[in-house]
C-alpha cells in the first residue's frame, strides 16, 4: 500500500557488451533507462552524445512483418468470435520460440507473402476491369455490325452511347429534325443504348443536342468484332482470371499456416528494436555507453546480479538531482491491487505523494454496489467475471475489480431487497420471507433513508480525503501545510456539522454550542494562513475566498446523491421489466412462456448493461472530482522498465501447462 521506493543508478558498459547487457536487462524487466535528453549525466557532461544510429533495417523488417500478418490473418484458420477476443495471443513454449527465431528460412515467407498479395491485388483489378467491360458491352449485345466499322463513314458521323430512357423519344425526334437518325440497340439501368448518325454539316448542332439530353459517349476503341463475340471473349477471360484468383487464394490459405511463425518474428524483432533504440539514444563516449536510470530498491540486488555477468560493465548507485522527476510505481496487496486500474486511469501520483488505491478501494466497491442495489445483477456480474478471468489473457485486474464490486452489489441488493427488481415477490413468492429477513430497508418505501445514507457516505469520504492529506504532510514533517491546509478544514467542517446537528435536535444542544464556539478558530487560521505567499492584503483576500469555498464542500457532498438516484433508477426499471414480463406471460398457446423468458432475460440484461456502465462512470467521477483533489496532485511519471513485450504470443516454459 505505497509508492515503491526508487534507486537512481548509472551502468557504464563497453560498447562490445552493451547489446548483450540490454538483452539481459530487458529479460529482467526491472530497470527504467533514460535517454540522453533525460539523463542528468548528459547535462553534467555535454560532450557525451547519443549514437543516433536509427535501426532502419529492423524498422523496415517489422513493417513488412506487420503487413504480412495483416494479409495472412484473413486466410488463417483459427479461433473466431469471443474466443479470439478474450485470448488473442497464441501460447508458445520457449523451445518453439527459439527454433523460429533461429530459422532464417522463415524470413523468405515474407517475400512470398508480399508477392502473393501483389498478384492478388493485380488479379482483382483485372477482374474488376473485365466486369466493367462486360457491363459496358451487354446493352449492345444485339448489335451485329463489327464495332470497328462504326466510324468508317464518309459523309456522316456515327456516335455510340447511352441516353436516359425518359429523354430518348424527345432526342430521337429532334435528331430527325436535324436530318439524322437514331437506332435503338438495347436498354440497361434506365438508359437506352443507341447509335446516332448525323450528316457532317449538322454534326455540331447534333452534339449540342446530345449534351442537352445527357448523352454518354461509349467508345469501342481498340476492340474488333461483334459485341456478341466481344462479350464471349471477355466472359472467357473473366472465367480464367477468377480461376487464377482462386488459385492465389488457395496459396494464401496454405501460406497462412506460417502465420504463427511470422507473429513470433514480429514480437522478437519488436523487442530487438526497443533494445537498439535504447542503446542508440543513451549518452556515450567512443568506447563506452552510459545507461542512466531507475530501479525499485527492492529489485536492486537483482540488477546487481544481472550486471555482474559482464566483465566490462560497472553499476553505481547515485543520488538523484534536486529537480529530477522520479518515476512512480505503486505496489499494493492482492486484495487492493485490482483497484490500481482506477489510479492508473487517473494518472500516477507524484513520487512524494500518497498512493490513493487502498483508500479508494472500499469506497469504490460500496458506491458501485449502491448504484446498482440489486443482488441478482451482482450475481450475474460475478458469473461473467469468473468466466472472463478464466478465459481472458493479459492483465485481469479490471475483471477482479468488477468482481469485487459485484460482491458489494450482492450485499447492497440483499440489504435493500433487490433481486432482479421485485422478481422474488412476483415470480418466486415462496422466497419472500427469506428476502425480508435479509432486508435493512426498501428504498422505494423509505427513500429518505437512502438519501441520508448517500450524504453520510459522501461526507465520510470527503473527510477521509482531508485526513489522508493531513497525516501525509505530518509524515513528511511539513507541519504548516498539514495544519493550515488540512487540519483547519477538518476541525471547522466537523464543528459546523455538529453545530447544525445540535440546532436541529440530532445531537445534544450542549455539543452543538461547544462546536459553535470551536469553529471560529480554524476559520481564522484559514483566513490568515491558507494562502501564505505575498503581502498580507493579498493573503487575507485569498483567505476570504477560501472561507467562501466552504459552500463548495456542500456541493461536493450533494454530488453523492447520485448514488441514491442511480440505485432507485435501476430498481424502478427492473420493476417495469417485471411488469411487462407478467403482461406478455398472459399470451395463450404457450407463446406467453417463451415471450416471458425473452422479455425477462433481455430486459434485465439491458438494464444491467446500462446501469452497470452508469455505476462505473459515476463512481469513477466521485473519486476523481470529489475525493482525489482533497489530497492528491497527480501527474507523476510512470515507471516504465525496459522489458520484453509480446503483441501476438505468450511464451511459457515447455514443462508449464498454463499461461505464464
Amino acid at each position: 500500500m505505497a509508492i515503491a521506493q526508487m534507486a537512481k543508478v548509472i551502468i557504464v558498459c563497453h560498447r562490445t557488451q552493451v547489446s548483450e547487457l540490454l538483452e539481459v536487462l530487458q529479460g529482467e524487466g526491472i530497470c527504467h533507462i533514460l535517454n540522453a535528453e533525460e539523463a542528468v549525466v548528459s547535462r553534467d557532461m555535454p560532450e557525451l552524445a547519443p549514437g543516433n544510429d536509427r535501426p532502419r533495417d529492423i524498422e523496415t523488417l517489422i513493417n513488412r512483418l506487420q503487413k504480412s500478418i495483416a494479409f495472412l490473418k484473413d486466410y488463417a484458420k483459427g479461433a473466431k468470435g469471443l474466443a479470439s477476443v478474450l485470448s488473442p495471443r497464441t501460447v508458445v513454449d520457449e523451445e518453439s520460440y527459439d527454433k523460429v527465431v533461429s530459422d532464417e528460412e522463415i524470413l523468405k515467407i515474407i517475400d512470398r507473402s508480399e508477392r502473393l498479395e501483389a498478384s492478388m491485388d493485380k488479379t482483382r483489378g483485372e477482374i474488376e476491369s473485365l466486369h466493367g467491360i462486360l457491363d459496358m458491352l451487354r446493352p449492345w449485345a444485339s448489335l451485329e455490325t463489327p464495332v470497328e466499322e462504326l466510324g468508317r463513314l464518309h459523309r456522316s458521323i456515327c456516335w455510340a452511347g447511352l441516353i436516359p430512357s425518359q429523354q430518348f423519344e424527345q432526342a430521337q425526334e429532334k435528331i430527325a429534325e436535324l436530318g439524322g437518325a437514331v437506332q435503338h440497340i438495347g436498354t440497361s439501368n434506365n438508359k437506352d443504348a443507341c447509335l446516332i448518325v448525323a450528316l457532317n454539316e449538322s454534326a455540331e448542332e447534333t452534339q449540342k443536342l446530345l449534351r442537352s439530353v445527357e448523352f454518354e459517349m461509349v467508345s469501342f476503341e481498340s476492340m474488333t468484332g461483334t459485341v456478341a463475340e466481344l462479350i464471349a471473349e471477355n466472359e472467357l477471360q473473366l472465367e480464367r482470371t477468377e480461376k487464377q484468383l482462386q488459385g492465389l487464394l488457395d496459396e494464401a490459405s496454405a501460406l497462412s499456416k506460417n502465420l504463427l511463425s511470422i507473429e513470433i518474428l514480429h514480437d522478437h524483432y519488436s523487442n530487438l528494436l526497443e533494445r537498439e533504440q535504447t542503446r542508440d539514444t543513451a549518452p556515450a563516449t567512443e568506447h563506452t555507453v552510459l545507461l542512466e536510470g531507475w530501479v525499485k530498491k527492492g529489485d536492486y540486488a537483482r540488477l546487481e546480479k544481472a550486471v555482474s555477468q559482464f566483465g566490462a560493465v560497472s553499476l553505481t548507485k547515485v543520488e538523484p538531482a534536486e529537480d529530477e522527476e522520479i518515476p512512480v510505481e505503486i505496489e499494493n496487496k492482492n486484495a487492493i491491487k485490482p483497484f490500481e486500474v482506477i489510479t492508473r486511469l487517473y494518472g500516477m501520483p507524484k513520487h512524494f505523494e500518497v498512493d490513493p488505491t487502498a483508500f479508494l478501494a472500499p469506497f469504490f466497491a460500496i458506491f458501485f454496489g449502491l448504484c446498482l442495489t440489486d443482488a441478482g445483477y451482482g450475481l450475474v456480474i460475478i458469473a461473467m467475471m469468473v468466466f472472463m478471468i478464466k478465459k481472458m489473457q493479459g492483465d485481469k485486474k479490471l475483471m477482479w475489480m468488477l468482481g469485487i464490486c459485484a460482491g458489494a452489489t450482492v450485499v447492497a441488493g440483499a440489504l435493500t431487497g433487490g433481486w432482479f427488481g421485485d422478481g422474488i415477490q412476483k415470480f418466486i413468492p415462496a422466497l419472500a420471507p427469506v428476502r425480508e429477513k435479509m432486508m435493512w430497508f426498501d428504498p422505494l418505501e423509505k427513500p429518505m433513508t437512502f438519501f441520508i445514507m448517500a450524504l453520510v457516505l459522501g461526507y465520510i469520504q470527503i473527510m477521509a480525503g482531508l485526513a489522508i492529506g493531513f497525516f501525509h504532510y505530518l509524515k513528511r514533517k511539513d507541519y504548516i501545510t498539514a495544519v493550515c491546509d488540512y487540519l483547519t478544514w477538518l476541525v471547522m467542517l466537523n464543528a459546523l456539522v455538529l453545530f447544525l446537528a445540535g440546532k436541529f435536535g440530532a445531537l445534544a444542544p450542549a455539543i452543538g454550542r461547544v462546536s459553535g464556539f470551536l469553529a471560529p478558530l480554524p476559520a481564522a487560521t484559514i483566513l490568515t494562513y491558507s494562502h501564505r505567499q505575498g503581502r498580507w492584503g493579498g493573503r487575507i483576500g485569498m483567505g476570504l475566498y477560501n472561507l467562501f469555498s466552504t459552500i463548495f464542500y456542500l456541493g461536493d457532498v450533494l454530488s453523492y446523491l447520485r448514488l441514491m438516484a442511480l440505485g432507485m433508477v435501476t430498481a424502478g426499471l427492473a420493476m417495469a421489466i417485471n411488469v411487462i414480463t407478467e403482461i406478455v406471460g398472459r399470451i395463450p398457446y404457450g407463446i406467453g412462456v417463451v415471450a416471458m423468458i425473452i422479455v425477462f432475460v433481455g430486459g434485465h440484461l439491458f438494464n444491467l448493461a446500462i446501469n452497470a456502465l452508469g455505476a462505473f462512470v459515476h463512481t469513477l467521477r466521485l473519486q476523481y472530482v470529489e475525493f482525489f483533489p482533497k489530497f492528491l496532485l497527480g501527474g507523476g511519471r510512470q515507471f516504465e522498465p525496459l522489458s520484453k513485450k509480446y503483441k501476438h504470443i505468450y511464451i511459457t516454459k515447455q514443462e508449464s501447462s498454463g499461461i505464464s
